[in-house]
């Protein structure tokens, strides 16, 4: 009986070519009031970028509503979507064009601070892994977020989006080692 060799990526590198479309990337279309570009890279444990690589993203509106007929507070959506996927280029880098959500309700009547759900997928990866984004410009609404206290203090900066030089933010995700980005069971 012949062995044959097994490939040595358990997924992909299909993201790209068959989970992603043409205006992906776009949580609001382009000249959208408020609209900026979060833009960031994924690294795996060795510091090395990765350039088969997903992230999917769903947040609320600027006024704090999902689009989704399970909110109860949701109004009418326009052109937003709510939603974006974006897959990584050969350097790892990748890009979400998208407005700052508003805060939302939390568990037991607290108040969750702006951030975007965020899942990853990548090669090696059987399963996604899930973490937030954060606004390092939100410290008030940061302060109070159950969700971002319930990160230890040492590791939360590894869910901020620091503002960049052209209006939008800088998010990196590093999949393993130094700096490992905090991910949620969920």
């Amino acid at each position: 009986m012949a062995h044959q060799l097994t490939p040595s990526q358990t997924v992909g590198p299909y993201f790209a070519i068959g989970l992603t479309w043409e205006d992906g990337a776009f949580v609001v279309p382009e000249g959208t009031p408020g609209a900026f570009w979060i833009r960031g890279q994924v690294f795996d444990g060795e510091g090395e970028p990765v350039p088969d690589a997903m992230l999917e993203s769903w947040q609320a509106d600027p006024k704090g509503r999902y689009n989704h007929p399970e909110d109860p507070r949701s109004g009418e959506a326009g052109e937003f979507r709510g939603f974006a996927r974006a897959a990584t280029d050969a350097q790892g880098r990748f890009a979400i064009h998208t407005v700052k959500p508003g805060p939302v309700p939390g568990p037991h009547y607290t108040t969750q601070a702006p951030h975007l759900e965020v899942s990853v997928f990548a090669r090696g990866l059987l399963n996604r892994v899930v973490t937030r984004i954060y606004f390092a410009d939100e410290q008030q609404l940061n302060a109070i977020d159950p969700i971002l206290h319930g990160v230890p203090e040492e590791r939360r900066a590894t869910l901020l989006a620091e503002p960049a030089g052209d209006g939008g933010y800088r998010f990196d995700v590093h999949l393993q080692g130094e700096g490992e980005t905090v991910f949620f069971a969920v």
